[in-house]
């Protein structure tokens, strides 16, 4: 992955909209040749990083969702590094959801497996938080929740990532095949957390991953 091409452009604005940028100018930042330059835009378009427009004088290029990922697991590497021993804490609001949650939890294929794997049995409800920043998630973080067939239907494995909210034990559910917006989680708790902490739609909330 071109992790360093890809904080070039971040640091000349492509975050936050098309940049015009050419292959010599980027090859000086990145101290390579424009031909080097040129091909690691290719790379970063094909890998959906990028989106790239060519016009007539040149090119325009504006990082997607997925290179922003890509940037915000690396910041959080380095936070880990030079923050060690402090666990990381994002802040969010609480926001409605579609009221599914509580028939999914409540699948015995994903309570037994809540219980065993989390150490306890969650509250049949969800509480949804949009955070001011994008999670990203570790892999070594990640607890595996295997799918399984119910009633005739099929209910897809996901993953949890240990969390407190407020204070209190906790759990992000992210379903395997999720199209979530990245600042957009789902918490299971052994509470229901709108009651424990008097929550309601718009209250700030603080997330300390685990």
């Amino acid at each position: 992955m071109e992790l360093d091409t890809l904080k070039r452009l971040a640091q000349n604005g492509a975050m936050h909209g098309q940049i015009a940028v050419s292959s010599s100018i980027l090859a000086s930042l990145l101290g390579t040749s424009p031909q080097t330059a040129a091909r690691r835009l290719c790379l970063l378009e094909e890998e959906g990083c990028i989106n790239r427009i060519i016009t007539g004088t040149g090119q325009k290029v504006k990082i997607t969702e997925k290179g922003m990922l890509l940037l915000q697991a690396e910041y959080q590497d380095y936070k880990k590094i030079f923050e060690q021993g402090r666990a990381p804490v994002v802040r969010g609001v609480v926001v409605g959801g579609l009221g599914e949650g509580q028939y999914y939890i409540s699948r015995e294929g994903y309570g037994t497996q809540f219980r065993r794997l989390l150490g306890f049995e969650p509250f049949a409800g969800t509480l949804n938080i949009r955070l001011d920043e994008p999670f990203v998630p570790s892999m070594q973080q990640a607890i595996k929740i295997e799918g399984f067939r119910d009633e005739g239907r099929t209910f897809g494995e996901c993953k949890c990532y240990r969390i407190l909210v407020n204070g209190i034990e906790a759990a992000i559910v992210r379903p395997e095949r999720s199209s979530y917006p990245a600042h957009l989680v789902e918490v299971i708790a052994l509470v229901r957390l709108r009651d424990a902490l008097h929550l309601a739609d718009g209250d700030p909330v603080e997330v300390t991953l685990q």
